[in-house]
């Protein structure tokens, strides 16, 4: 009797996981490569300038590159032993947290200087 009244605990099954976190992370290499397109661009321009970035303008691109592969990490960890569907509400809880950041980096990098 107890056989049949404990519960098993079913994990999803491996493709399932593996077709979330791809697809998401498709959506975080997207935010990453971005990232270094415009930072790539900024240092040009500023080369161009005769410049180069200020400290500020590094921390604010290394951050732009960094947090994506971060966020995208933290999610699949807490979320792939909990399902698919909290595996993907923690990936868009990630997705989210990042087009925050890029809200704000972009709204920095228009207003404040960052060649110095």
């Amino acid at each position: 009797m107890t056989a049949e009244t404990q519960t098993t605990d079913r994990t999803a099954p491996t493709w399932a996981i593996a077709t979330i976190a791809g697809v998401f992370g498709l959506l975080y290499a997207y935010a990453v490569w971005s990232a270094v397109n415009y930072l790539v661009e900024w240092q040009q321009a500023a080369s161009a300038a005769g410049a180069s970035l200020n400290a500020m303008g590094w921390i604010v691109w290394i951050l732009a590159i960094a947090l994506p592969i971060t966020l995208f990490g933290i999610a699949l960890a807490l979320g792939r032993r909990r399902g698919l569907v909290r595996l993907a509400l923690f990936q868009l809880t990630g997705l989210s947290l990042v087009a925050v950041f890029w809200l704000n980096v972009a709204a920095y990098t228009t207003v404040s200087p960052i060649i110095g």
